[in-house]
């Protein structure tokens, strides 16, 4: 990030903490990481905190930190997510959200009451029932699968876990246990979520990595027309992380999203 990014621990309620990375000046944006953890997203906040005040929250139950017992679903974690938008007292925050994290995002809007979220960013999100276009399983796939499915260049950023220390190989184990928890069953997706999207009458950006065999482009342009407002932009030659893959081509959809600039 941008400067020195600062770790902070938000009390949200006596058992419930989210511990969060922010950075930067201005516009708030709040970015939302997919089953891989924080490290997927990062490239996102350091680029956006040179023009924004940027919150990468650790999702509770990944990286070893605490899972409450009563939070076991996307749509509680969209609501702690609004209780620490309302501790950090923010309001017109762009929220960025990378697969699972799409599925926070969209759940966030639809609860915000308050109305502090303006627009919503999703990266190949996951969520929604789109018949024919099913959600691959990581879980059937196992590491190398999941690479070729979520890739266009799967050799260059796969890395085999057996290759990683124990410790690291134990915390992956437990973030997918985490994401099995809140989002396992039904698999991936709210069958209900679709319908209710039409809510959302804020700015939707939908960005997708064409290459992507974990959710396709179709299932991207279907998450896409759910919405009352809003722009589907595709992105060549990445797969599930496109801001990993081709992060200027991505970085540069955003910010023109972010900016108000025309298509």
């Amino acid at each position: 990030m941008s400067g020195t990014a600062e770790t902070r621990v938000a009390d949200l309620r006596p058992n419930l903490s989210i511990r969060f990375e922010q950075a930067g000046q201005g516009r708030p944006v709040l970015i939302l990481h997919g089953g891989g953890g924080t490290p997927t997203v990062a490239g996102i906040a350091r680029h956006l905190a040179d023009i924004a005040f940027t919150i990468l929250p650790t999702h509770p139950g990944w990286h070893g930190t605490p899972r409450p017992d009563e939070l076991h679903s996307v749509a509680d974690l969209a609501r702690a997510y609004l209780l620490l938008l309302d501790h950090l007292d923010l309001s017109d925050v762009t929220v960025i959200g990378s697969s699972i994290g799409g599925w926070i995002a969209t759940e966030m809007a639809l609860q915000d009451e308050g109305k502090r979220i303006s627009n919503l960013v999703l990266v190949n999100a996951v969520g929604i029932k789109v018949e024919g276009e099913e959600i691959a399983d990581p879980f059937v796939l196992g590491p190398r699968g999941l690479a070729e499915h979520a890739f266009h260049e799967p050799d260059k950023f796969f890395i085999d876990p057996a290759s990683l220390p124990a410790e690291l190989q134990a915390m992956q184990r437990a973030n997918m246990a985490t994401m099995r928890v809140i989002a396992g069953a039904p698999f991936m997706h709210d069958p209900q979520l679709r319908a209710r999207l039409k809510q959302i009458t804020i700015p939707v950006l939908v960005v997708w990595g064409t290459s992507d065999r974990v959710v396709t482009t179709a299932y991207g342009q279907a998450y896409a027309s759910a919405f009352a407002h809003s722009r589907f932009a595709p992105v060549p030659l990445a797969g599930h992380l496109p801001h990993l893959e081709q992060p200027a081509t991505t970085f540069a959809i955003i910010d023109g999203f972010m900016q108000g600039k025309p298509e």
